[in-house]
């Protein structure tokens, strides 16, 4: 097994090897955490002679479990399976759905609520569900308590949605189910949340949907209730990683050490510089306090960073160092030293979008198109620079970081204006639009026949005059039988309800009914089209309008969407559709290809990296954020944001401020961030803009 642990240094191949007992790697950003865990996967199959599929690998996104995916499969064809390719028969479970290698066995890896999605269809009946459970996104979970708070007749003005939603997360994530929340309610806000929480988690029930959170506090209450059937899954997995431990939340760390108690054997990496996700319960205790929990844990460093200039490296140590609550390390370079911290004060939003646009110019050798979009200095600038002359990146490799969405505007503004490439991460996501919604209701109608909320979304798209005094009848009739919604609607009889309506809604469940007799007969591809064709939902959308257009377009990219999935069982492919659809992220879809600059939050930056960055808002009030200037906590919070930003980058690294700025509708005049003093004046290089824009061509001396 000596080949698997060629090119790791001495830190990382002793992580790989130290396979007994549990083990924490902190492992500093670039520093090779990924390559770590993907050959240790392959030495604990290799040298250990352990069955893949009793190896479970845990990590956060979509996106970093499918690169590990590739990556594992890719080094086991090179090592392990060189030689006998065929040494284990394909897996059975139903764990493991895409790999490279086929007929072969692999170990289990996916995200926190993927692996719990498996684990869950597996034992529905154990927790009151049928297997054919959906998935209620953000907007689904927000659509029923809007619903239920109308019907308790409860004030949503008093009451936000949004904060009752955000109660009733928090909750699930400290496995606080509706009666136990009930108990310790404190004050009437809660008292009001604990009320809404029962009747969800009944409704719920009634549509055999699960939301988000569901999905891991169910699999523990399912393993705290039924001890046979923890111990079968504390069985099966041997051997346990996580990564990103430092993103736990009490949940997740439940479930972790539920399923490691037996062997032993787990291995959580991460880095408590980057822990920056307390807003969604995170806690970084659960790192932080690792050894207390497993007294017997070794601990390995993974100093050496592969990605950044040592010039980087050292500024984002001064920022972070400041902080209390940290395990102490020094990440160190074998690059060169590299240029110094750019940090430049602009007059304002729009001098700080000049400058970025004047600085890509310079990186991405673009001078002569931007040159003639403006007559202003500041773009002259570029037109002299010698710097990076030999070493030009491309837009994709460069990203514009900030603490607030709202920042935003003035960047696009100025990239708009030099028909300057941009991507936006966190725009509205392709799956939340309304023609995907629609699709998507139908496809889960289909899985699910139960799914009244589903129902209640396409019932009457297209048009078919259910208005809401029908509908309720409907619900009626529903509520009088024992059968699904769909067989119910089948067999459709009211006297109240009009001959020509109770028509349409026959004619309705019989689309619904003849694709799910196609479910296991066709692709998924091809019952998306005859699901299309069948409420000629084209005619619908297209309406006549350039809008109608431009959703059609979004419904013939669903189609490309799906194609994938075609490759799996029919009889599964609907099912993982869904399940991953409902679980995507912003950064699942970032289009790596496309060659424009990246603009996104530093929380979504996270797990990155860029060849330049451009931090902007490094001003007390943005970043730090406001809210954190009275909390020593959410102070050491926004540190490590700014660490994880800085270290986003590989070559350049841009902290702008502005004297002031216009932002929420007021005009604000803020000192820098205080990260900009702990950076040393032998690191850094200080520029000021000496004017700024009145209007297009007129600038004025500062």
């Amino acid at each position: 097994m000596e080949n698997i642990l060629e090119n790791l240094n001495e830190r990382q191949r002793k992580a790989v090897i130290a396979t007994d007992g549990p083990v924490l790697i902190i492992a500093g950003p670039g520093s090779g955490k990924t390559k770590v865990l993907t050959h240790r996967i392959a030495y604990i199959i290799g040298k250990k002679k352990t069955n893949p599929t009793n190896i479970l690998a845990v990590t956060f996104t979509n996106k970093a479990a499918q690169e590990m995916k590739t990556r594992v499969g890719v080094l086991l064809k090179e090592t392990v399976y060189a030689n006998s390719p065929n040494i284990y028969e394909k897996s059975a479970d139903n764990f493991n759905t895409e790999y490279p290698i086929p007929n072969t066995q692999y170990p289990v890896i996916g995200t926190f609520h993927n692996i719990c999605v498996r684990i869950l269809r597996q034992e529905a009946e154990a927790v009151g569900y049928k297997k054919n459970f959906v998935i209620y996104d953000g907007d689904d979970q927000s659509s029923m308590i809007k619903k239920i708070m109308k019907e308790l007749q409860i004030n949503s003005e008093q009451f936000n949605f949004r904060a009752v939603l955000s109660h009733i997360s928090n909750a699930k994530n400290e496995l606080k189910d509706a009666e136990s929340f009930s108990n310790i309610a404190d004050g009437y806000f809660e008292e009001q949340v604990s009320i809404i929480y029962n009747v969800y988690q009944k409704k719920l029930k009634e549509n055999n949907a699960l939301d988000f959170d569901d999905l891991i506090m169910q699999t523990i209450l399912l393993f705290l209730d039924k001890p046979e059937i923890l111990r079968k899954y504390q069985n099966k997995f041997q051997y346990v990683m996580v990564d990103e431990y430092q993103d736990t939340n009490y949940a997740q760390y439940r479930l972790v050490d539920l399923l490691s108690k037996v062997h032993r054997n787990l291995c959580v990496v991460g880095d408590d510089w980057q822990s920056i996700y307390k807003w969604r319960g995170a806690d970084i205790r659960n790192i932080l306090d690792f050894e207390k929990n497993y007294s017997e844990a070794e601990v390995i460093l993974l100093e050496q960073n592969y990605r950044s200039t040592q010039t980087i490296l050292d500024a984002s140590y001064q920022i972070i160092s400041r902080n209390v609550n940290r395990k102490e390390k020094k990440l160190w370079s074998e690059k060169k030293v590299g240029e110094p911290i750019v940090i430049y004060e602009a007059a304002d939003e729009k001098g700080e979008a000049e400058f970025i646009v004047a600085e890509i110019a310079k990186l991405t050798a673009k001078k002569n198109v931007m040159m003639s979009q403006s007559n202003h200095d500041v773009l002259r600038q570029a037109q002299d620079d010698k710097s990076f002359e030999d070493e030009k990146i491309n837009l994709k490799d460069i990203a514009i970081l900030y603490r607030t969405n709202a920042q935003s505007r003035s960047v696009e503004e100025a990239f708009l204006k030099y028909k300057l490439p941009y991507k936006i991460v966190g725009g509205i996501k392709f799956y939340l639009r309304k023609e995907i919604k629609d699709v998507i209701a139908y496809l889960r109608l289909i899985q699910n026949p139960n799914d009244r909320a589903s129902l209640e979304r396409v019932v009457n798209i297209p048009k078919r005059d259910i208005g809401q005094v029908t509908f309720k009848k409907v619900i009626t009739e529903m509520e009088k039988s024992n059968k699904n919604i769909i067989e119910t609607l089948s067999n459709l009889e009211c006297e109240s309800i009009t001959k020509e309506k109770v028509n349409k809604i026959k004619n309705f469940a019989k689309i619904i009914k003849n694709c799910q007799n196609k479910i296991n007969e066709i692709k998924i591809s091809e019952l998306l089209d005859l699901l299309i064709k069948n409420i000629n939902y084209e005619k619908y959308i297209k309406d006549g309008t350039e809008e109608g257009e431009r959703r059609w377009e979004n419904v013939k990219e669903l189609f490309s969407a799906v194609e994938k999935y075609d490759n799996f069982p029919a009889e599964k492919s609907l099912s993982i559709l869904l399940e991953e659809i409902a679980l995507a992220t912003d950064l699942d879809h970032l289009n790596s290809s496309q060659d424009a600059v990246t603009l996104m939050t530093l929380h979504s930056a996270k797990g990155l990296e860029f060849s330049a960055v451009f931090i902007i808002g490094m001003e007390e009030g943005l970043l730090p954020h406001s809210r954190s200037i009275q909390d020593p906590s959410e102070m050491e919070e926004e540190r490590r944001l700014c660490y994880v930003g800085i270290t986003r980058a590989k070559k350049k690294a841009y902290l702008i401020f502005a004297r002031t700025r216009k932002i929420y509708g007021s005009t604000q005049a803020n000192m820098s961030s205080r990260f900009i003093s702990d950076i040393p004046e032998d690191l850094a290089e200080f520029k000021r803009q000496e004017y700024s824009y009145l209007d297009e061509d007129e600038v004025v001396e500062v």
